[in-house]
């Protein structure tokens, strides 16, 4: 066990190259306090699982030094194995066996007793409220319902450290918020959480602190609260007519135009979408859309709200998350295809 004022986690420049010469981590530097509740946000790609992976001793690492509740990866991996508990994008489960007894094989692989297995086995059943169908086969249990007994299972031993890679991928609104309700009450009996996440709502709503990650690097770290508060004023979005011109020429006037008035403190075009950060989005607003209508320039749709986080991404790459999921899996792709020793088609 670490000490309440201890690094569960300890990350100082990791380093992974892939063969093929493809760098998915980029000498980063990150560290978990106990109790925290800590997330890697950012694009498929990014780095956030590759990082993941190695702190749970499952991918070796190329640099760098990774300590987790008081162990190095490299020279006791072993003990690391044993602080933490560890669900996987991909959902583990043995469909042919009943949820209590799925749990109770995991707690029995931990080390535990037959029968300090079946006991933490009904806790962990009672607190995801399962415990009504503990005795069905995992295969007939829904998404929502799969997901759950699976981070249970990395819970059999009571690790100091659970590390979630997209915990709620492909689930749900509604089981995706019982998952978060979940978390955030494992969370506050002192359970530490590192995850991972590409959802905007989910690092927000649930990380103390977060770190954005682009391109195998950390890009921006903070708590939700001051990484939006860092971007400043209101954001508008404006959505500009082609007007049968080339594509982005209306688009490029209009960020020329936006650029030169005082109250615009940053300006992005991505597509025909401009995003304009301002000082006041209720005054702003009447006075960009004069601009535009003066200067024969279209908009067919506009919003202001409030900085997200994907606003915090836009800050720091010049691209907003979601557009990078593209060119992230053509990038990892092509590092797996590199791995396997396959050309390019």
């Amino acid at each position: 066990m670490t000490a309440p004022d201890e690094n569960v986690v300890d990350i100082v420049d990791l380093v992974k190259v892939y063969p093929g010469g493809t760098k998915a981590v980029a000498g980063i530097d990150f560290r978990v306090r106990r109790g925290e509740f800590v997330g890697f946000l950012g694009p498929n790609g990014a780095g956030k699982s590759t990082t993941l992976k190695i702190v749970a001793t499952l991918l070796k690492k190329t640099s760098g030094q990774v300590m987790v509740a008081g162990h190095d990866i490299d020279v006791d991996p072993t003990a690391v194995r044993r602080s933490i508990g560890f669900a996987m994008q991909e959902v583990g489960l043995d469909d042919l066996s009943p949820g209590r007894e799925f749990l109770v094989t995991q707690g029995l692989l931990y080390g535990l007793t037959r029968k300090e297995a079946k006991a933490r086995a009904d806790e962990l059943l009672e607190l995801v409220g399962l415990t009504n169908v503990a005795n069905r086969k995992v295969s007939t249990y829904s998404g929502g319902m799969r997901r759950r007994i699976d981070l249970v299972g990395a819970l059999m031993h009571q690790p100091p450290l659970v590390i979630l890679d997209e915990p709620t991928s492909g689930l749900d609104p509604q089981s995706r918020i019982a998952i978060w309700d979940y978390l955030r009450e494992l969370n506050g009996l002192g359970v530490t959480i590192f995850l991972t996440t590409q959802i905007m709502e989910e690092a927000d709503t649930l990380c103390d602190r977060i770190a954005i990650m682009d391109q195998g690097t950390i890009v921006a770290e903070g708590t939700p609260e001051d990484l939006k508060y860092d971007v400043g004023g209101d954001v508008i979005s404006v959505t500009v007519a082609s007007a049968g011109l080339e594509d982005g020429v209306q688009a490029g006037k209009a960020e020329a135009l936006a650029r030169e008035r005082r109250f615009v403190q940053s300006v992005s075009l991505s597509g025909d979408c401009l995003t304009v950060t301002v000082d006041d989005g209720g005054r702003a607003v009447p006075d960009l859309l004069t601009l535009f209508i003066d200067n024969a320039i279209g908009v067919t749709n506009l919003s202001v709200e409030s900085p997200t986080l994907d606003d915090v991404f836009l800050k720091h790459t010049g691209r907003k998350i979601r557009e990078s999921d593209a060119d992230a899996s053509t990038e990892m792709d092509q590092a797996l295809r590199q791995m396997m020793g396959l050309g390019r088609r």
